[in-house]
């Protein structure tokens, strides 16, 4: 048997001249042994059958790739054969016991250098076989301690006749894309000039939200009710916005042409057949915040797609309905206001109360941003549906690249496509810093997300305008973190931990308690 000459070498080199010198002590070892093998037959265990790096495979009376080897290693006569790294003949084993095991520098699979360069299945597995195990038996908990709490008057109780003042004021919205209509036609036959159709949408988009709050305020209505009706006025109101602002865009355009100027090929300065009835009506049920006369459009209706999302649809809202009526609803109403009762107590209900919260939000995500969104895209043939992206690989809440908004913009598209084509770069053109415009946009974000839950709830304490507006110096802490630590992966958690696992639930409970409150002191 050959003997390594410098042992002591490995592992004090570089790996290509480690590698190297066992390959030469490999091919002495195999000589002495009476191996056939090519100069290149060295490999790990692992790649034993696998093309030229099997042992033996390419000298020898074996032929190309069988991997056989002589029996002449005192064992006995015959021949072994190791294909695809199994074993035959003797059943002796075809990696030799004096052939190096460590030839080349590795990580630990767990390390921070290698964790993100392989699979993790199996780690999603036994996080998935935890999740439910852990959650069957706090459902099994729940039930035995409360019963079934869900019953019909959480989809229909005999308060929700009382709120037809709204359902009418929703049948009335479209009133207000009518007289958008209407004021584009008048100054595309001239009878107004561009300074009267500016102030008529104006007038036209501010009535379409303030008309909505006025109703909720003058009844006393549902909560639920009052959040549907006030969704409904601000998506309207988006709409409206990117409607006249669309159009008059393209005025400018087509007043460009007139006098000569050269415009991109992508831009249709034709302006006069883009003020159609027929474009406004699509838009303004289609599944986007943009306006534009025509968008891309698939060739037909799948009909059982349809239907096998529409039934995903009813599933998926009754579980959310079951989570609201068995976990979140005894969770808070048997909580003290976080702000007034025990810091630790407030934190044990904040933190109880996060994970039914989070599968709430996330059956809400999906309910809507996935299955409506794309059932409304199908029934209108509407091709563009790309609603949403990996938000969940969100690393920081802010990203000035193209838009302002890394988490914003991957969470909800058609409002980040909205935010981006007619705010932040309308900024940007007319010199407002990328800093300053971000801080509008955030602005105008938490302006709508406080009147779609502070006018339903008769409260405004502002929490949720709060709490969008906290993005803003958490972006910068995200941002330094990121930075301190070189590891993308701190946003990330930051992410989860403050706006899913502690703002969402803590926004929960504070308008719960004032709500409540609020309800006492009336009576």
């Amino acid at each position: 048997m050959a003997v390594l000459d410098s042992p002591e070498s490995i592992g004090t080199s570089t790996t290509t001249t480690t590698t190297s010198d066992l390959k030469s002590a490999v091919r002495r070892r195999q000589s002495a042994n009476g191996f056939k093998a090519e100069p290149d037959s060295f490999s790990e265990a692992e790649s034993l059958g696998s093309g030229k790096d099997r042992i033996g495979g390419g000298g020898g009376p074996a032929e190309s790739g069988s991997g056989m080897i002589d029996g002449n290693d005192g064992g006995g006569g015959g021949s072994e054969k190791v294909g695809n790294g199994g074993v035959e003949g003797t059943g002796k084993l075809a990696y030799r016991p004096s052939a190096p095991a460590h030839w080349r520098i590795k990580e630990s699979p767990l390390s921070s250098d290698a964790i993100f360069k392989q699979s993790h299945a199996g780690l999603f597995n036994l996080c998935i076989v935890v999740l439910v195990a852990v959650n069957s038996r706090l459902i099994i908990e729940n039930l035995m301690k409360y019963g079934l709490l869900i019953s019909s008057g959480f989809w229909f109780s005999s308060r929700s006749l009382r709120d037809w003042p709204l359902f009418m004021c929703c049948l009335t919205l479209p009133i207000f894309p009518l007289a958008a209509f209407m004021a584009e036609k008048l100054v595309q036959r001239n009878y107004i000039c561009e300074s009267v159709v500016i102030t008529l949408h104006i007038i036209i988009t501010t009535a379409a939200v303030l008309y909505p709050v006025f109703v909720i305020l003058r009844c006393d209505s549902a909560v639920q009710s009052g959040v549907t009706l006030m969704f409904f006025a601000c998506i309207v109101w988006l709409k409206l916005v990117s409607y006249a602002h669309t159009n008059y865009d393209e005025r400018m355009l087509a007043k460009s042409v007139v006098k000569g100027e050269s415009l991109s090929s992508s831009l249709n300065p034709e302006y006069p057949h883009n003020v159609s009835f027929k474009s406004l009506a699509y838009f303004m049920v289609a599944p986007t915040l943009c306006f534009q006369p025509s968008y891309p459009r698939t060739d037909h209706i799948r009909k059982g797609w349809v239907v096998r999302q529409l039934i995903k649809l009813i599933v998926f809202t009754g579980l959310m309905g079951f989570i609201i009526e068995q976990y979140i609803n005894p969770i808070v109403r048997n909580s003290q206001h976080p702000l007034k009762g025990n810091l630790l107590y407030a934190i044990e209900r904040v933190l109880k109360l996060s994970v039914p919260n989070l599968y709430v939000w996330l059956c809400m995500f999906y309910c809507f941003f996935h299955l409506w969104l794309n059932i409304l895209a199908e029934l209108l043939r509407f091709g563009d549906r790309e609603f949403y992206k990996d938000w969940w690989n969100a690393k920081t809440i802010e990203e000035v690249e193209l838009c302002p908004f890394a988490y914003w913009r991957m969470w909800n598209m058609p409002v980040h496509k909205w935010m981006v084509r007619h705010l932040y770069f309308p900024c940007i053109r007319n010199g407002i810093p990328k800093g300053v415009a971000v801080v509008i946009a955030f602005l105008i974000s938490a302006i709508f997300h406080e009147l779609c839950i502070a006018v339903p709830c008769h409260i405004f304490k502002f929490w949720a305008f709060i709490g969008i507006m906290l993005q803003v110096p958490l972006v910068m802490v995200t941002k330094y973190l990121q930075d301190k630590f070189r590891n993308s992966m701190v946003g990330n958690m930051i992410f989860w931990c403050f706006f899913c696992i502690l703002g969402q639930p803590m926004c929960v409970l504070l308008y719960y308690h004032d709500v409540m409150n609020r309800k006492v002191n009336a009576k």
